[in-house]
């Protein structure tokens, strides 16, 4: 054997001695702050919108459109804009998504242009692909619960859906269904 590939070999020992003296290694967590880096840029958008919801309602409503989706800190946070039309009328939304580091979580505030005001915001992270939100809201002047949901993410479409409860969030009541493709 050359000399040379004996000093390699010892290198390569050596390296694996430190190694296995250090132990495991930890696997280290993403923080999230870009969790939301496949929503950015345009996409063709359709909603679904449940029209009367928690009444028993099973009438839905279509709207086609864009949203344009822009990063904002270099991705700690983003601008969701939303324009579809259907025939319940014309909807114009904009989103603000912030991602707070200290609890590595996002939260999400969300108004349209017949409101102007933002809504609470929406509180929550991605696991396992899935992004979960939720707050606290009202409909009808009573207390509900929200749940907003980011799913089947692939580079080229996602789903979002919004559901509310009036239970506590023992049982929930999807009434917003948005798909984004490319």
């Amino acid at each position: 054997m050359s000399k040379r590939k004996k000093t390699w070999k010892a290198r390569l020992l050596s390296a694996a001695i430190v190694l296995a003296a250090a132990g495991p290694l930890a696997a280290v967590e993403p923080d999230g702050q870009h969790d939301f880096d496949f929503h950015f840029g345009t996409w063709k958008t359709h909603v679904s919108r449940l029209m009367h919801p928690l009444t028993g309602s099973t009438t839905w409503t279509a709207y086609d459109g864009e949203s344009v989706v822009r990063k904002v800190w270099n991705g700690k946070a983003s601008i969701f804009e939303l324009e579809v039309e259907g025939p319940a009328g014309h909807i114009e939304g904009v989103g603000l998504r912030l991602y707070d580091p200290k609890s590595h979580q996002w939260n999400l505030n969300w108004t349209n242009s017949s409101v102007g005001m933002l809504d609470g915001a929406m509180i929550g992270e991605f696991k396992g692909g899935r992004g979960d939100f939720y707050g606290n809201d009202t409909l009808d002047g009573r207390s509900i619960l929200v749940r907003n949901s980011f799913s089947d993410i692939t580079p080229n479409s996602s789903r979002f859906e919004q559901a509310f409860s009036d239970d506590g969030g023992k049982t929930w009541e999807t009434n917003w269904v948005m798909t984004f493709t490319r």
